[in-house]
């Protein structure tokens, strides 16, 4: 499996129209489009695949030369060259050169060519004789080879960069800078960076002696997903807003929210660390009488979050959601041609719930009339 090392020019390398991590429909438009796929892979790198904080980093420290294309030349095209790993790498490049290739975020686009101090026209690259051979190098690589850092290794790494790279540099500024560099969103840093300091008053204090609970069972993702959340932020004392900020960190509560998250209770957290979790928590943190019978009284965090009122307005939600869906099928009942055969079934399940729904609001106004 031998492999030929050369710096290859990026007009002629072509970006990879059957890349697996390519969506199918983007997949399929780039075959019925042949001519412009290559609009329309990069389209799809610049809305999902964070090219934009690729290029920035690129712009900022140029191409880092460790970091090969795997390519096959191009069976149809003599002297070209399809990248088979290495395509947002490839996008970045080519935008940086060339903007114009794009035709959405061309104002992010613009104003990041316009900072950059590099813009790479030949990228080292790898050829391979094969496609198959670079998936076999592939699954070495990143399945038997090169393992993927936990994220509190990511968030040390990140946080000793700052002090070797950063010093006296105000740490909003300091997380944009880091940003760039590593190509992410200064957001994410901040919260990584963030989120490192609360685990470490947390391991300085013993995990407060919580069963099991040690560096490699604590997951370091609860409080970095937490600090997107307004109100948790402010449960924990931390301020996105000032350069130190856990200074007004309140101890008490960041000792209370670890227990919630890991001490286990017949073999169960108060609360999982997830999204839908720390949705519910944020609402109880939020509101005194749910705290309150949360931390205080016993109730579960469905029984909490009941109590906050978010519940009256995903119900409200959801009546609006129903009531705009039967809408749409009114309208379109006028041309449907076959019913389906369920339909009556489906039909009278709704009225069924409806008149639930009313007898039950019904029972609740006259509720105090009741001897």
């Amino acid at each position: 499996m031998a492999q030929e090392f050369k710096k290859i020019n990026i007009s002629d390398l072509k970006l990879d129209a059957d890349n697996p991590r390519l969506p199918r429909s983007t997949q399929q438009r780039t075959k019925k489009e042949k001519d412009k796929a290559e609009e329309i892979i990069i389209e799809f790198m610049l809305l999902e695949a964070a090219t934009l904080e690729l290029m920035m980093a690129i712009g900022e420290n140029d191409y880092f030369a460790g970091e090969q294309l795997l390519v096959v030349e191009d069976k149809e095209e003599k002297g070209k060259y399809i990248v088979i790993e290495g395509n947002r790498r490839l996008t970045a490049v080519k935008l940086l050169s060339n903007p114009e290739l794009a035709k959405v975020k061309k104002e992010s686009l613009k104003k990041i060519c316009a900072e950059a101090d590099y813009k790479p026209t030949e990228i080292p690259c790898l050829i391979f004789e094969k496609k198959e051979n670079i998936l076999k190098y592939l699954g070495f690589r990143h399945i038997t080879g090169i393992k993927s850092w936990r994220l509190l290794e990511k968030a040390r790494y990140l946080n000793d960069l700052k002090a070797q790279e950063f010093k006296g540099v105000g740490f909003g500024q300091a997380c944009r800078d880091i940003a760039k560099m590593i190509g992410s969103s200064s957001s994410y840093i901040r919260r990584l960076l963030t989120g490192l300091r609360l685990y470490k008053k947390v391991e300085d204090e013993g995990f407060y002696k919580i069963d099991g609970l040690n560096d490699t069972k604590f997951h370091l993702n609860y409080f970095v997903d937490a600090l997107n959340k307004e109100h948790l932020r402010k449960f924990i004392g931390v301020d996105f807003n000032s350069d130190k900020p856990v200074e007004k960190l309140k101890p008490d509560n960041l000792k209370t929210i670890t227990h919630w998250w890991f001490e286990k209770t017949e073999g169960q957290p108060r609360v999982l660390g997830d999204s839908k979790g720390l949705k519910k928590l944020d609402a109880v943190v939020s509101n005194d009488v749910a705290l309150k019978a949360f931390k205080d009284q016993g109730a579960t965090i469905d029984e909490a979050y009941d109590l906050t009122g978010e519940i009256d307005i995903r119900f409200r939600k959801e009546i609006e959601k129903s009531l705009a869906s039967l809408t749409r099928a009114d309208i379109y009942s006028t041309k449907v041609k076959d019913f389906y055969s369920e339909m009556y079934e489906d039909l009278r399940t709704i009225r069924e719930i409806t008149s639930k729904i009313r007898d039950y609001q019904r029972q609740r106004e006259n509720r105090d009339d009741d001897f």
